[in-house]
């Protein structure tokens, strides 16, 4: 019943007028007096900015900050795959020859998910990673791991809530929402999935890099609002990093795992 009725209440309020009343605001002038206590409210460690509060002209502005490269090196090493974004992870595991993995105890399936029935039998009995970016965190893409860009495709019209209430309680957020998926072929010639999710009401995810090459740790585009972030990796192709386990925080740069 509570899964019903907040399906229900989601489905009312997740439309265009109401989406495009936010980003209005979020990008109107008067929206810069709040930048305050939106830092307040989130803890945001103003020190890590590259610029001042009043270098923003709007809370979008804010939000999309950009964060000193000092503040998040990157992990050295060719074979080795470092976090994409600055998140919490959300669900980890290793994929079922069904082609199906676990979210918040919810089943998804990859051809959902990549929208391609032979894009998904490449990550049969793989790895993924589901990284949830909070309001409080940094909401630019990096790539994870030096690699070729494959095929590149946008799927999806709306977007639901990827918080924990949406995970638990929404239909299929994570392959149902609004998505950038991008294929890549990494060092060991195995190819990865990045799958850009986009969250409730504001479907924007800019891309910023449009290279076919993608670099470790270079910036490839990013959220405006918060949302998730999903990693995908072919079978015997990646070890996760003992470090990465479900719940634990991760910041862009650091290691995640090895590539086989």
């Amino acid at each position: 019943m509570k899964q019903r009725v907040y399906q229900s209440l989601i489905e009312l309020t997740n439309g265009k007028w109401s989406s495009l009343a936010i980003q209005r605001f979020a990008k109107s002038p008067v929206s810069r007096k709040i930048i305050p206590s939106y830092i307040r409210t989130y803890r945001i460690q103003m020190g890590e900015v590259s610029q001042s509060i009043e270098a923003f002209p709007t809370l979008h502005d804010f939000f999309i900050r950009k964060i000193d490269s000092q503040h998040r090196p990157i992990v050295e090493g060719e074979m080795i795959a470092s976090s994409p974004v600055d998140a919490k992870v959300e669900s980890i595991g290793s994929i079922t020859s069904n082609g199906t993995f676990l979210v918040k105890e919810k089943s998804y399936t990859l051809t959902d998910l990549l929208g391609n029935i032979e894009h998904a039998s490449k990550y049969i009995d793989g790895t993924y990673i589901v990284f949830y970016l909070s309001p409080a965190d940094y909401h630019r893409i990096h790539s994870p791991v030096d690699g070729h860009v494959k095929q590149q495709v946008t799927l999806g019209e709306k977007s639901y809530p990827v918080n924990q209430a949406g995970l638990t309680y929404g239909k299929t957020p994570i392959s149902g929402n609004y998505r950038q998926v991008t294929h890549l072929v990494c060092p060991n010639t195995k190819t990865c999935a990045v799958v850009s999710v986009g969250a409730m009401l504001v479907n924007s995810i800019q891309m910023t890099n449009l290279s076919r090459d993608w670099k470790k740790g270079e910036e490839i585009g990013y959220f405006t609002f918060g949302s998730t972030v999903v990693l995908l990796f072919e079978k015997n192709a990646f070890h996760v990093d003992s470090s990465i386990i479900a719940g634990s925080r991760v910041r862009v740069g650091e290691k995640i795992g090895s590539m086989l």
